[in-house]
């Protein structure tokens, strides 16, 4: 299996858990290239947001003609419910910053492709994952280019839109994917519940950002 991992933050994760990559480079970009067993892992460290997460996505498809696209990392929680459990896969994305309202009548977050404002990652990937991980919960995830730590804004965001966490990535990474046929695995883990605000981010991010990459390293041994 060719694989091709979008790291936006948490590169340090991949450092400790994967050893001597290849370096590549394509255009500006550095790709790391892991060989494990009958297995090409590529991973790309785009940083923060959803354009760059977008076009390292983009990028793993098109030059390395990668077979899935995987995520990890960490969010915020928007629920107490998640903010207890922690440890989640998307199993859909609302990018709540995409607003055509004015100009169609269409509600926020909804592209016109799409059957609904939730743009739905791969069954197949989310359902094999289930099986190896069963303590996974499946979630909504509100997606847009803005740090939410605010617990005001939290709760106003799974108000208006029912999602249960948070996070700069998943749009750009899901609707690329879609767009070229790629399925994609998002696993997340939540750093930052639902009072918790920047200070929980910064003292859980390392342990949680480790975790995710464990859960997902399992996936990749497992599936």
């Amino acid at each position: 299996m060719k694989a091709g991992i979008v790291v936006a933050v948490e590169i340090a994760s991949i450092e400790k858990r994967f050893k001597n990559p290849e370096v590549l480079r394509t255009h500006t970009q550095e790709v790391l290239k892991y060989s494990i067993d009958d297995d090409e892992i590529f991973v790309i460290h785009c940083g923060a947001g959803e354009i760059a997460a977008s076009a390292a996505t983009q990028l793993l498809i098109s030059e390395f003609n990668v077979d899935a696209i995987f995520n990890f990392g960490v969010v915020g929680g928007l629920t107490e419910e998640i903010s207890k459990h922690r440890l989640c896969v998307v199993e859909s994305v609302v990018h709540y910053e995409f607003d055509t309202s004015e100009a169609d009548g269409n509600p926020v977050g909804k592209y016109t492709k799409y059957d609904s404002i939730y743009i739905p990652t791969d069954k197949e990937l989310l359902k094999k994952a289930l099986e190896i991980v069963p303590e996974l919960k499946p979630v909504r995830c509100a997606s847009g280019e803005k740090f939410i730590g605010d617990p005001k804004r939290k709760k106003e965001l799974y108000d208006l839109f029912q999602t249960e966490i948070c996070e700069m990535e998943a749009a750009g990474i899901v609707i690329t994917c879609d767009r070229n046929g790629v399925p994609c695995l998002l696993i997340k883990m939540v750093a930052d519940g639902l009072f918790g605000e920047k200070e929980e981010y910064y003292s859980t991010f390392t342990e949680t950002s480790d975790k995710a990459l464990d859960v997902l390293g399992k996936i990749l041994e497992e599936r």
